[in-house]
């Protein structure tokens, strides 16, 4: 005869659900255990039961995975360091309201919280001028009664240059004198809509270097036409002439061109000293030119090449005041947004732009270039400046996509190499599927992150605490009516 115990291991289990009928306990509807994400050393008791797609954990964490909902964290400097790419380069491409800006300010903020020192190097519209206050950082606003910046202003690579042996000194000498000479023909060139002719560019040189052994301060845009003007032996030199006549007809068109930027539509705002130097000290600058952008697309490029000519050098005088124990060494973040606007002004100007950006990797920078589309590059003026702009991109270890058209994807693929269903993936985030009111747009907050040949990391930014009002770049739109 069977036991108890038999007897009860008889019995039918339960259904999953429980038995049907009155007072039985039946549920109607079990929902789903809850699901939890943890690495696996914290969750070491219950491997093998997790996935993911091994996307980096270096750098600011940006959003999930949207095949594994993994947590994917970029930070140029950071994939850098770990030598996950070879330069700290990043080009984010993508069509206006995909949240192009939103991705970046989320990397400014994860900067300032493991140290490095985001600089946003030209805020047109303004976008980052809450996150920076927010952030504690330094916020310059440049505009006519506003503050100013000298295009030949040293800062603090004079500073530096003080406390270097005599030859240290020499090369950093002549560091600041290629800088100075260097902006400066950036916007006669801008003003004059051509370029600077080689001996006018040997006459500004030779006007830079006698200001340089004359003056006590930083020389000024004002500076050097007064002494072009003038016209000293040492300049009359430079020029190859032998009177005061063929002097001033030889060197007659490069003190319009000065006077221009001094009178012209530049101004009131690069024609005198510095008035706020960079605070390289701050946990993040910007420096907001939105000002200057309704006085047209000549003075906003002069703006933003004078932004970034001066950041670098800030930070190149940080590096040498590092190199001579005299400061702690730090790595900065270079935000250039509305990249092509700054290139278009005139000829030659991507040249400049290119000299300033090459060498990031042995400054400690990383930079983040932002446009809306390759097609830019098409209003440039000349075939040489349209492929140096490519090199931009060429040169990004780091390409992030947004919502982009494909006849867009396929001049990025010439570029960065796509498959289809990442071309087609990115394609899907471009437009609306209906024309409902409200609804969200597909490729808000969506990313694909390319690293040279490696495939696509999808990505999916939420916001989070105050992110919605600092993030939000919609207020003014949304404020009418």
């Amino acid at each position: 005869m069977p036991n108890a115990e038999t007897a009860a291991m008889s019995e039918p289990l339960a259904p999953p659900w429980g038995w049907r009928g009155p007072g039985t306990g039946r549920a109607a509807h079990v929902e789903a255990a809850p699901e939890f994400q943890a690495t696996t050393s914290q969750v070491c008791g219950l491997y093998p039961f997790t996935a993911g797609s091994g996307t980096p954990t270096a750098g600011t964490p940006i959003g999930r995975h949207q095949l594994w909902g993994e947590v994917v964290c970029l930070d140029p400097l950071a994939w850098l360091r770990e030598g996950l790419v070879t330069n700290p380069g990043m080009f984010v491409l993508g069509q206006p309201g995909t949240g192009k800006s939103t991705l970046v300010k989320r990397l400014v903020t994860g900067a300032v919280a493991t140290g490095t020192t985001p600089i946003i190097l030209g805020d047109t519209k303004p976008d980052y001028t809450l996150l920076v206050e927010y952030l504690g950082g330094q916020v310059i606003r440049v505009g006519r009664g506003f503050d100013r910046i000298n295009p030949l202003d040293a800062g603090p690579l004079d500073q530096a240059r003080q406390r270097l042996s005599s030859a240290d000194a020499e090369t950093l000498r002549w560091e600041v004198r290629s800088r100075r000479l260097s902006l400066l023909l950036a916007l006669a060139t801008l003003v004059r809509e051509a370029r600077i002719t080689n001996a006018e560019e040997v006459v500004l040189g030779r006007a830079i270097d006698l200001l340089d052994e004359r003056l006590a301060h930083d020389p000024t845009v004002v500076d050097v036409l007064r002494i072009l003007e003038q016209g000293p032996d040492e300049l009359r030199s430079a020029t190859r002439t032998d009177s005061a006549e063929s002097y001033r007809a030889q060197t007659r068109d490069l003190v319009f061109t000065l006077d221009l930027l001094i009178s012209g539509s530049l101004a009131g705002v690069f024609d005198s000293p510095t008035t706020r130097p960079l605070n390289l000290d701050a946990p993040a600058i910007s420096v907001d030119i939105s000002r200057v952008r309704a006085a047209g697309d000549k003075l906003l490029t002069a703006a933003m090449l004078c932004t970034w000519a001066y950041a670098f050098g800030m930070v190149d005088a940080a590096t040498a005041l590092a190199d001579l124990g005299a400061a702690p060494r730090r790595s900065y973040l270079g935000v250039m947004d509305e990249l092509w606007r700054a290139l278009r002004g005139a000829p030659g100007l991507v040249e400049h732009a290119d000299a300033l950006t090459r060498l990031n990797r042995a400054k400690g920078i990383a930079s983040i270039m932002i446009t809306h589309s390759l097609a830019d590059l098409d209003a440039l003026a000349t075939e040489e400046d349209r492929a140096k702009a490519k090199g931009f991109a060429d040169r990004s270890a780091i390409t992030v996509l947004a919502g982009l058209p494909p006849r867009e994807l396929a001049r990025v693929h010439e570029i960065t190499p796509l498959t289809g269903p990442e071309q087609r993936l990115v394609t899907s985030w471009s437009a609306p599927d209906s024309w409902q009111p409200g609804a969200r747009h597909p490729g808000r907050g969506k990313y694909l992150i390319k690293t040279g040949e490696r495939l696509g990391i999808p990505v999916e930014l939420s916001l989070v605490g105050p992110e919605t009002d600092l993030y939000d770049t919609d207020q003014a739109i949304r404020g009418v009516g």
